[in-house]
Order: C-alpha cells, then structure tokens, then sequence
C-alpha cells in the first residue's frame, strides 16, 4: 500500500494554494503522481525552496524500485557513468552502486 499523492498534494494546493488548483496544467500533473520521481519532480515545478532547504530534503528522498529502474536504464542506454548520474539527480554513486545490485535482473 503506497500513500495517494494526488489527494495529498490536491488536499494541500486547496488549503493553502486554491489559485494553483485553477490551473489547467497543475491538474493534470496532480493526475499522474504515481512514481516517486513523478512527486519529487511536482514538488519542485510546485513550490520553490531555497537551496539549504532542498539540501534538507535531498537525505529524506526516497525511491520505489519503478523509480530505480527508469534512472539506471536511463544511465545504461545513453552509456553514463556513475558519476554523472549521481550528479544529475543528486544521489550518492554508493546508492546507484546498491540499486545495481538491488535490480540486476531487471536491468538485463
């Protein structure tokens, strides 16, 4: 059972924001949070945060394996390193080592 991030943030943009509800491409987006990287990819098109703030919040991400997958195929069909997709999406190149591990079945 994962959370329903279309009620959260439609439950948190009528409470706090109604003018963003309003617009017709927020609705649609709001439609399609159903991947980790979806909601993280809302949250910042949504709501600016400074720099310490989003420095913060990068230790409590987390990624569902649908997620994991999408960035390491990514990394393999164009030929990235390591290093340059832990730059891109500010994940440690521990981590990207680990979901390797996590999903090598997958990725073949």
């Amino acid at each position: 059972m994962k959370p329903n991030y279309s009620k959260i943030y439609h439950d948190l943009l009528q409470a706090e924001h109604p003018e963003k509800l309003k617009d017709v491409k927020v609705r649609e987006l709001l439609k399609n949070l159903n991947t980790s990287d979806e909601v993280i990819k809302f949250n910042e098109k949504l709501f600016k945060q400074s720099k310490e703030s989003q420095e913060n919040n990068q230790k409590l991400r987390t990624y569902d394996k649908e997620t994991m997958l999408k960035i390491l195929m990514y990394q393999k069909q164009h030929g990235f390193s390591s290093n340059y997709i832990s730059k891109q999406y500010k994940i440690s190149r521990t981590t990207i080592a680990k979901w390797k591990k996590i999903c090598e079945d997958d990725i073949q």
